[in-house]
């Protein structure tokens, strides 16, 4: 450690928001650059290569070749899929000498799918899959959370070619066991949820989700029945229809002062409506119907109305899953002012109808039930409008909230929510981009047959945030052995000569056991040294102090605190065995 480089903090850094980005900064393993760029450290880029390491061992173990792409990127084959445009802001882009496109890659489909273009053409050179571990970068609009949300970040991706569906979902399996086994191998608490393909196309989806109360992902889950989907995916349960037949018409009532949900409730509750007698009205009883302006990459703005039950929010999330690739803002006073029908606060199924806005609602608002919404005039809603009798929508839209005790949608108990850090996603993603680019092959018959892919990525250097977040405590980091900077951290606590030259004799006899030792030579104090171990979170830590002199050295485990006496005399292959 006299000659290592790294220096440690006693102090929190200012702009540190959650436990690994303080720590992983005041232990030395990283140091920031800019927002959302870091550099890697010697203790910092160990602990990378080790989780590198492990993703490696069982990517090579269900047959899939390691290359490596370029990270600097043309513009044609992201044209060629439309997502030089679909990715948004979130792109970076640049030119050229000669003002030719490029942009810094965030995913490589396109270049997977040109290279195996390129190289095979025939159904026996198949299946194949191939990856890379290499740097991405992504323009994030709020980097925040240290490595966990970066715009350069380490990932492993890999792309899985085939002739045919049963040999993706083959492929698509072998990755899913194998991201169980590197997940477990790197002792990381993780679950598996349903999730959506948003721009990168395809159908099957899976995340895998370190459970972590700094999460940016809700998740939930059903605890009866073991379902578990990203909020983007969760699928609501519709309730069935219910009679038109026999409902009283619908009635508009005069509402003054009630343009939001909470002064529409009140006024309801002291309206005496008949339809309620015997019970108090809610929110849920109340029809919000949301104005947005959606359009597509590069295309013209248009108005899109969303219906939801008064008692749930839009969740943004489910939002833009749901309207991939679209963007979309909410209409502000300039957009209702050029269309003089949207009553602020007042506006309702009809009026959106009557002039072409495109209506869609949420699953619950079934046929048969009946609403208070909105009745297209100031200071007036309409009580007892009925779904596919006074409105009809244009289909439906899961854009509103998921809550805990909502009906889980295989029907077997209620959902409850979690926080998680993406950590890998696995997508089916078909033809989409041999689709684009036209990756055909012969078949055995000799006819063209059309490759279908698959798309899986760890995000490697967010699992160094994520293991730091799921294994520290009060006192410092606190490693898995198998990503751990080092195997051991020998601290010499004692000046005594004879003690400091039997420390080092002790170092060596590790060494050639095959342990990876970090020895504290330093000056400094042993209170120093104690903080610093365990501030550095190496899972074993051996203590040469005043027992040396009495033939015993200290071994402490970092993850239970538990401290075992050793003699000196055989202490290496001790130490060897207690560590296996």
């Amino acid at each position: 450690m006299s000659e290592l480089f790294l220096r440690t903090l006693r102090d929190d850094p200012a702009d540190a928001e959650v436990p690994s980005h303080k720590l992983l900064i005041r232990a030395g393993y990283v140091r920031p650059i800019g927002p959302g760029l870091y550099s890697w450290l010697p203790l910092g880029l160990r602990v990378l290569r080790r989780i590198e390491k492990v993703v490696r061992e069982e990517m090579e173990a269900i047959g899939a070749q390691e290359i490596l792409f370029p990270a600097l990127l043309p513009r044609a084959p992201y044209e060629a899929t439309n997502r030089w445009t679909e990715y948004g802001d979130n792109l970076f882009r640049l030119q050229d000498r000669r003002k030719n496109d490029y942009l810094l890659g965030p995913t490589h489909e396109e270049l997977f799918t040109l290279t195996v273009k390129g190289e095979y053409n025939s159904y026996k050179d198949f299946p194949l899959i191939l990856f890379q571990i290499q740097t991405k970068y992504r323009d994030e609009a709020r980097p925040r959370a240290g490595i966990l949300r970066g715009r350069e970040f380490l990932m492993k991706d890999s792309y899985s070619f085939d002739i045919d569906d049963g040999g993706l979902k083959n492929a698509y399996h072998a990755h899913r066991e194998a991201y169980q086994k590197i997940f477990s191998r790197l002792d990381v608490n993780y679950v598996i949820v349903s999730a959506v393909s948003g721009a990168m196309g395809g159908s099957a989806s899976e995340e895998f989700l370190a459970e972590s109360e700094v999460g940016e992902d809700t998740f939930v889950r059903c605890l009866e029945s073991g379902y578990a989907a990203n909020v983007e995916a969760v699928v609501t349960h519709v309730p069935a229809a219910l009679p038109i037949e026999g409902q009283a018409e619908a009635v508009v009532y005069d509402t003054p002062d009630a343009p939001t949900i909470a002064t529409l409730v009140d006024w309801a509750n002291g309206a005496g409506l008949p339809q309620f007698a015997g019970r108090t009205v809610t929110a849920a009883d109340t029809l919000k119907n949301v104005l947005l302006k959606v359009r597509e990459p590069g295309g013209e703005w248009e108005l899109l109305a969303i219906g939801v039950p008064g008692d749930r929010e839009i969740d943004d999330k489910r939002l833009g899953a749901a309207l991939e690739p679209a963007e979309y803002a909410l209409l502000d006073d300039a957009d209702f002012a050029k269309h003089p029908f949207l009553v602020k606060g007042y506006v309702g199924p009809k009026a959106l109808q009557a002039n072409g806005v495109r209506y869609l609602i949420d699953p619950r608002v079934v046929d048969g039930t009946s609403w208070i919404t909105g009745a297209d005039e100031p200071n007036k809603h309409v009580v007892g409008l009925v779904a596919g009798r006074d409105f009809t929508a244009d289909g439906t839209i899961e854009a509103a909230e998921v809550r805990d005790g909502d009906p889980s949608p295989d029907g077997a108990g209620e959902l409850v929510s979690a926080r998680g850090i993406e950590i890998g996603h696995i997508f089916q993603l078909g033809r989409k981009y041999t689709d684009a680019f036209s990756a055909d092959v012969l078949g055995e018959d000799g006819k063209p047959v059309r490759l279908t892919m698959g798309s899986y990525g760890i995000g490697v250097s967010r699992l160094v945030a994520v293991l730091a977040e799921q294994h520290h405590d009060n006192l410092g980091l606190r490693w898995p052995a198998s990503v751990s900077p080092f195997d051991l951290h020998l601290v010499i606590a004692n000046k005594d000569d004879a003690a400091r030259s039997g420390a080092t004799d002790l170092a060596r006899d590790l060494d050639r056991l095959g342990l990876d030792v970090l020895l504290d030579d330093r000056t400094a104090s042993p209170g120093v040294k104690f903080k610093d171990a365990e501030l550095l979170g190496v899972p074993w830590i051996v203590v040469v102090g005043r027992g040396w002199a009495n033939g015993v050295l200290e071994l402490r485990n970092r993850f239970t605190g538990e401290t075992t006496e050793l003699a000196v005399e055989g202490a290496a292959t001790a130490i060897a065995d207690a560590l296996r």
